[in-house]
This record gives C-alpha cells, sequence and structure tokens, in this order.
C-alpha cells in the first residue's frame, strides 16, 4: 500500500521541522543579494571618482598670489611715525642683533631701556675683537667687561651684572659696535616722527608675537643720539599697536643690520657700579638720616682709620685700580694704585697735612699683586722720587681729600637720599650732595653709622668709588720731600 502522502489542494509544502522549504528561501534572499551589490558598487565607483577628482585638483591648485606691494595706508603710515614714541612708552625690550657679514659680523643679546638710555648686551661673533665681552651703554657713558676667551656665540648676560673688571672703553674706530649701539638707542622718542616719504607696504607676516605688518621705509630720523644713516631702505615688521618686532637695514661701513625685538622679555635693567649702580627714588632725608650724617665726622675719628680699596674709571684711556689705608686722626692716607692700562707700573700716593705726593715705581711681582687687584703699598715709604701736586687737581685727589674730609668736617648744604642698598653684607643708605661738577654719594652704615664707600662722579661721567673697611692702620710716616731721601 502506497504510503506516500499526498498534499491537499491549496495547502503549503512544508519540510518535517515545519519550515519553509530551501528552494522557497533562496528565491527570497536572491534580490536582497542583487540590490546589496548594486549599492558596494556604486560606493565603490563613488570612492575612485571623489579620489580621480582629488588628485586632479591637487595637480592643478596653485596659491593665490600674494599681495603687490603698495604705497601704505594712512593708518599703516600713522603707526610708522608712532614707532619710537611705542618704544619709549613700552620702557625697555630685549634685543637680537646681527651685524656685518663674514669675518667682521658681529653679534648681540642683550636688553635696551629705552626710557634711561641704557643698554647692556653680550657682545659676540667673529668680528667682535678687542668688544667681544659684557658691555653697558648710559647715554655717552660705555663701560666694558672684556671677555676674550669667551665663545663667538653670545648668551644673554646675567641679569645681575658682576661687580668686577668693568672699565670705561674707547670704541675702536671703524668697528660696527658703536654704529650698532647708536641705532639701538635711537629707536626711542617722545614724539611721533614726520611722516614717512615714499613708505611702501611689502608683506604680511607672523611673528612669534602674532600677525605683523612688513612695512619699508626710510631708517628713523631725529633722534637725539647720533644715528648713522642707513645705505637704502629699511623695512619695518609692525603689528596693529605699532610695536617693532624686527628692523632690516643697510648702516655704511657696516653692513646689514638685523635687529630682532623681544617685547615680552622686559626686566629691569641694574647699571653697574661705574655708571652709578641700580636706580633709586631720591627724597629728602629723614630725621635719622640727617643725624647719622651729622654725626659721621665724629664716627670715624672715633673709628681710627680703615683699609681702602679704590675703582676708579677717571677716562677712557685711564682706568684705576688701588689698595691701601687711610687714618682719621692722623689725617693721612697711603695707596698704591695701578692704571690697567700700564700693568706694570705702579703709582704710590701719599696724601698727609704737608699735602699730596706721588712716587711712580715698577711693579712687584708678587702673589696677589695684578693691575685689577693692586696689593697695599710697601712699607717702609720708599725714598722716592716723589713729586708733589696740587691737592684737587684730578679726580683721584678729590676722591681721597673727600674720604679724609668726612672724618673731621661736618656735612653742609642739601643732601638727599638715593636708595638702600648693601655693601659687604652690610645695609647702607647712600646719601648723594655736592656740586654737579663734584657729585659725591656716601654709604653710610644704617647700624652704626660708618661710611662704607665713597663715591665721585668723574669728568667722564663715571662713578669712582673707594671702599673703607674699618681697621687698626698702620703708622704711616710723612711722606718724602721732593728730592729728600
Amino acid at each position: 500500500m502506497d504510503t506516500t502522502s499526498t498534499p491537499m489542494p491549496g495547502a503549503t509544502a512544508t519540510n518535517p521541522a515545519g519550515t519553509t522549504a530551501p528552494d522557497e528561501d533562496a528565491a527570497g534572499s536572491a534580490p536582497a543579494g542583487r540590490r546589496r551589490r548594486r549599492a558596494l558598487l556604486l560606493l565603490g565607483l563613488t570612492a575612485v571618482t571623489s579620489a580621480t577628482a582629488l588628485v586632479l585638483g591637487l595637480l592643478s591648485w596653485a596659491p593665490d598670489p600674494p599681495e603687490p606691494a603698495r604705497p601704505v595706508t594712512v593708518a599703516e603710515a600713522e603707526r610708522l611715525a608712532a614707532v619710537r614714541v611705542t618704544n619709549l612708552r613700552d620702557l625697555r625690550a630685549g634685543v637680537r642683533v646681527t651685524a656685518g657679514a663674514d669675518a667682521d659680523r658681529i653679534e648681540l643679546v642683550g636688553w635696551v631701556d629705552w626710557s634711561r638710555s641704557l643698554l647692556y648686551v653680550d657682545v659676540g661673533g667673529p668680528g667682535a675683537g678687542a668688544e667681544r665681552g659684557l658691555v653697558q651703554q648710559n647715554g655717552r657713558v660705555l663701560v666694558l667687561r672684556p671677555d676674550p676667551a669667551a665663545v663667538p656665540t653670545p648668551a644673554a648676560p646675567p641679569l645681575v651684572p658682576p661687580a668686577d673688571r668693568w672699565r670705561l672703553h674707547r670704541l675702536t674706530p671703524g668697528t660696527p659696535l658703536g654704529p650698532v649701539l647708536g641705532l639701538l638707542l635711537g629707536l626711542a622718542a617722545d614724539r611721533p616722527d614726520p611722516p614717512a616719504t615714499g613708505a611702501r607696504w611689502i608683506a604680511r607676516e607672523t611673528v612669534l608675537a602674532g600677525p605683523v605688518d612688513v612695512l619699508e621705509a626710510a631708517p628713523p630720523a631725529g633722534t637725539s643720539t647720533p644715528t648713522p644713516a642707513a645705505d637704502g631702505p629699511t623695512r619695518y615688521w609692525l603689528d596693529q599697536d605699532a610695536r617693532l618686532h624686527r628692523l632690516v637695514t643697510r648702516v655704511p661701513d657696516v653692513g646689514p643690520v638685523t635687529i630682532v625685538l623681544n617685547r615680552a622679555d622686559r626686566p629691569t635693567l641694574r647699571p653697574v657700579d661705574a655708571l652709578g649702580g641700580r636706580p633709586g627714588l631720591p627724597r629728602g632725608l629723614t630725621d635719622d638720616e640727617q643725624r647719622r650724617l651729622d654725626r659721621l665726622p665724629a664716627r670715624l675719628r672715633a673709628q681710627g682709620g680703615a683699609t681702602v680699596t679704590l675703582t676708579a674709571p677717571v677716562g677712557t684711556e685711564t682706568n684705576l685700580r688701588g689698595a691701601g689705608w687711610l687714618s682719621w686722626t692722623a689725617r693721612s692716607a697711603y695707596l698704591a694704585v695701578a692704571d690697567l692700562g700700564v700693568p706694570d707700573r705702579r703709582t704710590l700716593l701719599r696724601r698727609d697735612s704737608t699735602g699730596l705726593a706721588r712716587a711712580d715705581v715698577a711693579a712687584v711681582a708678587a702673589d696677589g699683586d695684578t693691575a685689577e687687584a693692586p696689593a697695599r703699598p710697601p712699607l717702609p715709604l720708599p725714598a722716592g722720587p716723589w713729586r708733589t701736586s696740587r691737592t684737587g687737581a684730578d679726580d683721584l685727589g678729590v676722591l681721597v681729600d673727600a674720604a679724609l674730609a668726612a672724618g673731621s668736617v661736618r656735612h653742609r648744604g642739601t643732601a638727599e637720599r638715593v636708595r638702600e642698598d648693601v655693601i659687604a653684607g652690610r645695609a647702607v643708605d647712600v646719601v648723594e650732595s655736592g656740586p654737579a661738577t663734584a657729585r659725591l654719594r656716601y654709604w653710610i652704615d644704617r647700624a652704626d653709622g660708618s661710611l662704607r664707600r665713597l663715591e665721585l662722579r668723574t669728568g667722564a661721567d663715571a662713578w669712582a668709588q673707594l671702599d673703607l673697611r674699618p681697621a687698626v692702620v698702620p703708622r704711616l710716616a710723612t711722606a718724602p720731600r721732593p728730592g729728600a731721601r
């Protein structure tokens, strides 16, 4: 008997598990597969088309042409005219300068303080020569701390300058340092410059401080500091606030000069002692300060005497160093003085009741005796030859006379306190007085009222120092008269 089931008319065929038959599932999935394949094909074609268009675009792309140079606008001309006023208003900035080319090139790193006409830089580069080292300039007075062994590439100077080895310096003729320093100090003025004739806008660039306009015009003019005329146009990198960030020019007998200003690097600069030391706020004396000044002669006589150390930049060719003794009770002084320009000679200076006498002797070849730090003079006094000179005839004589007078003559006239300072670990008041032609500064110990330093403004417009340390002074015989043995 045939047991095969015959499906009823109109019924759907099922497998034993009750699911749809395999041939019907395949038939239903075929359209979906075709749709997926078509979508993938379309996506692939789109990617290929996009990539082709991108490649063709890159191959055919060119940057927009730069904006051509043009005359400056009124606003740009006003910014250019205000450059030096803006520098003076901002007080100071960090500087990095390259001047000259090849073996004559010099490099400067440091700071400029336009408000005080003060420069403090490290000078290097292959063309630095005798000016290699630290340089400070205040107005027309320039001091150098030479360092012939320094590496050619300069570095930022220490904010607190070294205290030793500074000397007045005459710039070597023909070297680029003088014109470059004049150019730096000449970048400040208290009023805008006249409108620049023929100034042009060159380009727009971006520096570390932000976007700037590059303008081409004549170099700054009308400065109080002599500024060398530039050879050809000068380019200024100016921001929207008329702040100068870079300057490129040419200076006769120097060549190309590039100045980069870091306007965020603007510390307060401290002039070295030869330039007057750190700035202060001069004012009248308080009652306590006036009493200390009035009692100074009696205090010094009670002290008796002191060892003295002399540092006296009295001229660009004469930088003196000295050591010795001073006695207020005997009203006498005895020093050995060296001139850095003549290191193998010493001048013995003797000041007593008979007057001022000098004798020239050869330097002693002894340990610790150098022109920069000479040893104390020999005892007993050598026979000579001694020569007398009129008291007050030179800055050295004025300084020694003033130190002796501080122990016998009460101060007269108006005095002002320049600042508080520290010397040899002692807090002092720096009190200034005297006529404009011979200003004196007394460094008076705030604790015991003694005189720690006496300063004199010299004829070279620098400051000479006589440092005093309380001590027992040996008996100093009267200097032999000229021709006596």
